[in-house]
């Protein structure tokens, strides 16, 4: 039945393939379940629990399902191994600049509404948008205008971008305040440690063709941690158990602390913290109620003039950060033929819904992971990738503790994701570096995302100078209409919009 469906003979997969692969995504990218909470109730920047934004449980709930929710439709409507969950970047935007900016309103300042509510609002309208967009059938035309080597431009930025963020995750890079990044020099740290055992044992099996490398990897990092955490012995007398630090989200999100010297290693910080979590309260707990948060988005008010500019900036992040990561995993995967991807608008308006949807239920952003690209890359072909995926977040709510285990120690995933964007690299041969017309734009998008640190910031980029050079270089009939409106569209976006709000 689910070779049937799935079509899995026809893709040259197993149900243990996808299920290893779905296993594999899921790990790479359950950091998502911990992280979202914290930032969207405002704990990561220092808010006591008494005073958070949003309900810290209903939160970790409305994250799961949502993910759950969007990443089945994805799997079984569009039938791509593409998970789906709140994007890092929507998040921290979600607290940084809507929540000040609803703060304003006069409805939240009569006690008539709360800012969260209406910043859910702002984000359900722009999945509705999004959904409308989607069934007209926009991104599928946009998908069309793109060229060859801009399109495997962008696989080769997003893998050099998942690359970046395992590095950081690993604390191998980071923030410098004179150079902007540089290299750890203590490698005898304990993260250091683990993240090069991982990262040479998933490569070795990896060469070997090893079937479950990347998730032997995640295994063997785990228990080396394990090793390594209760090799040290126990913290000093008075020191605080801190809270996991340093993943790549927060290192986007927090922008402000620049750090000038090695920080201290992760593992007697959080990863003690989460073991000594799992060992109190053992592996299983009930989730959490979504209540406190379930449909509250308070719509009215995320119609406010001053809320639109919010609105749109969301849709144009989803947008592009869904086409984004649908085109470089599709590449990834050879799902584009005749330069066309089959079942893009499913694909899209599973995307889209998953956007409503979560604001409905409570959190912001929903959208298409970069981290699809591991499962991928561990040989998922189809959605029953992604139907592993959606189980795997219903059942990480009843293993929250285990979960967190794992997830509060980035250099246990951080080798997989270096991994992966080293196996994304191979689309760099596919651009037309003869013709300077398509290479230039084609190099803004791949060292613009990385360097951006956002997909969407560093495919405009390459989408508004690509028509430009075309037409100086003469080849302006070579570019479709579309790529002149999107270009003009995202020039006004960044001049009149995203510079007036950051």
């Amino acid at each position: 039945m689910l070779d049937r469906f799935f079509r899995l003979s026809e893709n040259k997969t197993t149900v243990r393939t996808e299920v290893l692969a779905g296993l594999t995504t899921f790990l790479t990218m359950a950091y998502i379940i911990f992280l979202q909470p914290m930032v969207l109730s405002g704990r990561m920047f220092g808010v006591p629990a008494e005073a958070e934004f949003m309900d810290f449980g209903a939160i970790t709930t409305a994250t799961c399902v949502a993910a759950a929710l969007a990443t089945v439709l994805m799997g079984v409507w569009a039938r791509y191994p593409i998970a789906l969950a709140p994007g890092m970047g929507e998040n921290f935007f979600f607290v940084f600049s809507v929540l000040p900016a609803a703060g304003t309103l006069a409805a939240v300042n009569s006690g008539a509404t709360e800012p969260w509510q209406v910043a859910l609002g702002v984000v359900f309208i722009a999945g509705i948008l999004f959904v409308l967009l989607s069934v007209l059938g926009v991104q599928v035309k946009l998908l069309e205008a793109i060229s060859p080597s801009m399109r495997n431009a962008i696989a080769v930025g997003i893998g050099l971008f998942i690359a970046f963020i395992g590095l950081q995750n690993a604390s191998l890079v980071l923030k410098d305040p004179g150079t902007g990044v540089k290299l750890n020099p203590d490698f005898a740290s304990p993260d250091l440690i683990v993240f090069f055992f991982g990262l040479l044992l998933t490569a070795g099996l990896h060469a070997l063709h090893v079937r479950g490398s990347i998730v032997w990897g995640i295994v063997a990092a785990t228990v080396l941690s394990l090793v390594l955490l209760y090799g040290m012995g126990e913290p000093p007398p008075g020191a605080p158990p801190g809270p996991a630090s340093g993943s790549a989200a927060e290192s986007e999100g927090a922008a402000g602390g620049e750090t000038a010297a090695a920080p201290p290693s992760k593992l007697a910080t959080g990863f003690r913290h989460a073991v000594d979590d799992l060992k109190a309260q053992g592996p299983i707990s009930l989730p959490p109620s979504m209540a406190p948060t379930f449909f509250r988005m308070d719509l009215v008010n995320a119609l406010s003039l001053s809320m639109v500019p919010f609105v749109l900036i969301f849709l144009f992040m989803d947008v592009f950060d869904t086409l984004g990561t649908l085109i470089g995993v599709s590449e990834q995967a050879g799902f584009i033929r005749d330069d066309k991807l089959p079942r893009m608008k499913e694909a899209l308006v599973s995307d889209a819904v998953g956007t409503a949807a979560g604001a409905a239920f409570g959190t912001s952003t929903v959208t298409s992971f970069i981290e699809s690209a591991a499962g991928v890359e561990q040989g998922g072909r189809t959605g029953l990738t992604g139907v592993v995926v959606a189980l795997l977040f219903l059942l990480a709510l009843f293993f929250s503790p285990l979960i967190e285990m794992v997830g509060n120690y980035p250099p246990i995933t951080a080798p997989a994701l270096v991994v992966v964007g080293s196996m994304m690299m191979r689309n760099v041969t596919k651009i037309d570096w003869s013709n300077y017309a398509e290479s230039m734009p084609a190099f803004l998008i791949l060292a613009g995302i990385p360097l951006t640190y956002s997909i969407g910031d560093g495919l405009a980029l390459g989408f508004i100078s690509y028509p430009i050079i075309k037409l100086l270089a003469g080849q302006g009939r070579d570019v479709k209409w579309l790529m002149y409106v999107m270009a003009a569209v995202l020039v006004a976006y960044l001049v009149f919009v995203r510079s007036q709000v950051g």
